[in-house]
């Protein structure tokens, strides 16, 4: 399934899910049917396969009822970060050797993680705005895993069971922040910086997330292409490993990395960091187009 937050007011968020039909409002369908079924996104998520069964009854439902009034417009609705309150949103650096070479950074021995907040995120269609205190805005585009159950100390065997779904991202990065000091949070982290979406597709659709095309395009013009199996490390690792130091909990983020294309990897005199007006749309192969404009 295909499952997304649609803004309703500034700070709320109601539960869709992507069909063919359109977008269908879960709590509009639960009451027309009489049924109960999770009302959030984080509430499918604690709920789990019960949780998802629940959604997946109410969607057949609706089909089968075919009444078009049940579904709206994708184009007419105000999309919300797929996940809108993650207690951790870790992300990853220098995911991809080429990266790494084209960032003049050392190839990792183990992953370098770093973390962004909650005032970072943004869905698809947000327009951000560029903060004075930057001049040097870049893109990246990223595959982003949801984490679906409490992982602890969980074996690389066994880490992808733990996923809810993958997501489109884009770690926006303010290049002359992000390296003022050694530590990277202050240009990772601005308001905005995290655009995850369109929608969240759940993990039972995406049978090898070490193998999806990903690209990110500036006003129509392509700057990354590439694919989830170039990842240094791939996403079973960094579940098991991010779980032996830290507790995953439903909701999580892990950001994966960005492969090659970078502005940061152009020679230094040409170099041309995002501006106001610039369009970025980066895709995840069938997590769907992420569209960010910036101010």
């Amino acid at each position: 399934m295909k499952l997304l937050n649609v803004r309703v007011q500034d700070d709320a968020y109601e539960l869709g899910v992507l069909t063919d039909e359109g977008v269908l409002m879960l709590t509009e369908v639960a009451k027309r049917f009489g049924a109960s079924a999770p009302c959030t996104m984080q509430e499918v998520m604690e709920a789990g396969e019960t949780g998802l069964a629940s959604v997946r009854q109410l969607v057949s439902q609706a089909l089968e009822n075919g009444d078009v009034s049940l579904f709206e417009n994708p184009e007419h609705i105000q999309y919300g970060p797929c996940v809108t309150s993650p207690e951790k949103i870790i992300c990853v650096g220098t995911n991809y050797q080429a990266h790494a070479a084209e960032s003049n950074l050392p190839t990792p021995t183990s992953p370098p993680l770093f973390s962004k907040f909650n005032n970072s995120l943004a869905g698809h269609g947000s327009t951000i705005s560029i903060p004075p205190q930057t001049q040097q805005v870049d893109y990246e585009v990223e595959l982003v895993i949801v984490i679906g159950q409490t992982a602890q100390n969980v074996s690389e065997e066994d880490a992808l069971s733990y996923v809810f779904g993958y997501a489109t991202g884009n770690d926006l990065s303010a290049r002359d922040l992000q390296f003022r000091t050694s530590q990277w949070l202050l240009g990772k982290t601005l308001d905005g910086f995290a655009p995850i979406g369109p929608y969240l597709v759940t993990a039972d659709e995406v049978p090898n997330p070490n193998d999806l095309n990903l690209e990110c395009r500036v006003n129509g013009q392509l700057r990354q292409s590439s694919n989830t199996k170039d990842m240094i490390f791939h996403c079973q690792y960094l579940i098991s490993y991010i779980s032996r130091h830290m507790t995953l909990r439903p909701g999580d983020v892990i950001f994966t990395g960005t492969p090659e294309g970078v502005i940061l990897g152009y020679p230094e005199g040409e170099r041309q960091w995002l501006a106001s007006g610039d369009e970025i749309v980066t895709s995840v192969e069938g997590l769907g187009e992420l569209r960010v404009v910036l101010e």
